[in-house]
């Protein structure tokens, strides 16, 4: 399955674990494959880069650069194209440019905006635990 991790699921992977890990785990795994675009490449980066995740980030014994370079590994970069604003939230569209752009089947979230708008297209959009369900169904 195509899949593309908005900013908040890949910082709580990153820094506290739990269901959203889980999902870079499937990736790592190659039950899914993951992508990203330049736009969340610089949004994950500048998330990371806040004050406010510091201490959490020297806790779990990492650096943003560290934290940024496995991600670049791990998720396929797509090149996006501006599509006609759907969201309020002007970064969320750039999510969902990035699984225009990717071809994704899903979208793993846990942005109330976002998942107001599932399915856009054909895409679902999913929290992290119940995108890790759709990914183990079987495929027909």
């Amino acid at each position: 399955m195509r899949v593309v991790a908005d900013t908040n699921t890949v910082v709580s992977a990153f820094l506290w674990g739990g269901v959203p890990a889980e999902v870079l785990a499937a990736a790592r795994a190659q039950r899914l494959t993951l992508f990203t675009s330049a736009a969340l490449i610089a949004e994950l980066e500048d998330v990371l880069s806040r004050e406010k995740f510091a201490a959490r980030i020297l806790q779990v014994g990492s650096n943003p650069a560290d934290l940024i370079a496995g991600y670049r590994v791990l998720a396929q970069l797509v090149r996006t194209a501006e599509i006609a604003p759907v969201s309020r939230d002007p970064d969320d569209d750039q999510v969902l440019a990035c699984a225009i752009a990717a071809d994704a089947g899903l979208i793993v979230t846990r942005d109330q905006d976002l998942r107001a708008l599932d399915p856009f297209r054909t895409i679902r959009i999913l929290p992290a635990r119940a995108a890790l369900a759709l990914i183990a169904q079987p495929r027909g």
